[in-house]
């Protein structure tokens, strides 16, 4: 008599709250598992894209490096430690940082950090101070450190900037931990943004590396390489890479045109986030 009874409505819940169990037991085999969960877990609406989004984030953060979102040293918005306090007042106003790397010589030497409030403290008190004076030790990092490893470290360090080192001991840019949350929550945006400087969707790491923002204009892209890739159908990098991949690419993809080698940096369930760009040798 039971066996013409209709399968259970709650089946596919009880398959779900299995595999969650699977997660809580320690048997996911990989991360690729969990992600997978944690997909038919949104689904099934127990999570919203926003969680799972964030979660993916987290995930992607342990295995990303320092040196994949940092801003590079051509970036770098530096002052020179001998510079006299008021002279430096028009570009701490200019470009609205609380940090400031400190140099001496060139950006490939940093000293020291300047914070925008100590600066404030000393300017009107009559004194002769340079940079030198006020500024604070730099926190140093390598460019090979993980973003989780960072990320507790700016917590327990309670910094909130460091700076990053090549091989060599030299500084390669730098990174915030604003930058770091960015891998999880997405873009933040504060007041003091400029909308000039938002829009900076190519980063340059070396002669032949550079950062791009998965929604870098392909027309924007062509210019500043000289290039000639066909847009078509597609505004952006990413949405072209994706198209030629006939997938949304996951962290590690790569994609190849002409002397353009593309590999996919950050991706979650439903976009690209970052690409590496390098540029092979003729």
């Amino acid at each position: 008599m039971n066996d013409d009874k209709p399968p259970s409505s709650h089946t596919p819940h009880k398959s779900w709250i299995s595999r969650l169990g699977q997660l809580l037991t320690g048997e996911v085999q990989d991360q690729d598992e969990l992600l997978d969960i944690l997909k038919d877990a949104q689904e099934k609406r127990l999570l919203d894209s926003d969680a799972l989004s964030m979660m993916e984030g987290v995930l992607q953060v342990a295995e990303m490096r320092v040196r994949d979102i940092m801003i590079p040293r051509v970036q770098m918005v530096a002052i020179p430690e001998e510079a006299e306090l008021e002279t430096i007042l028009p570009l701490v106003i200019e470009f609205a940082h609380s940090r400031f790397p400190v140099i001496e010589d060139d950006k490939s030497k940093v000293v020291g950090v300047l914070i925008a409030k100590d600066l404030l403290a000393h300017l009107f008190d009559g004194k002769k101070l340079t940079v030198r004076d006020i500024m604070r030790p730099a926190y140093i990092v390598p460019e090979s450190k993980r973003l989780n490893v960072l990320l507790k470290e700016f917590r327990t360090e309670r910094n909130h900037m460091a700076i990053v080192v090549d091989e060599y001991g030299m500084a390669a840019g730098l990174v915030t931990i604003e930058d770091v949350l960015e891998q999880i929550v997405g873009e933040i945006e504060d007041e003091h943004d400029d909308a000039e400087h938002e829009e900076e969707f190519i980063s340059q790491r070396s002669d032949r590396e550079f950062i791009l923002k998965a929604i870098t204009p392909i027309e924007e892209f062509n210019e500043h390489f000289s290039a000639d890739i066909h847009d078509g159908e597609f505004d952006t990098i990413g949405g072209l890479i994706t198209h030629e991949l006939g997938h949304l690419p996951k962290k590690g993809e790569k994609w190849e045109i002409g002397k353009f080698r593309f590999e996919i940096l950050r991706s979650d369930s439903r976009r690209v986030h970052l690409i590496k760009l390098k540029l092979k040798k003729a």
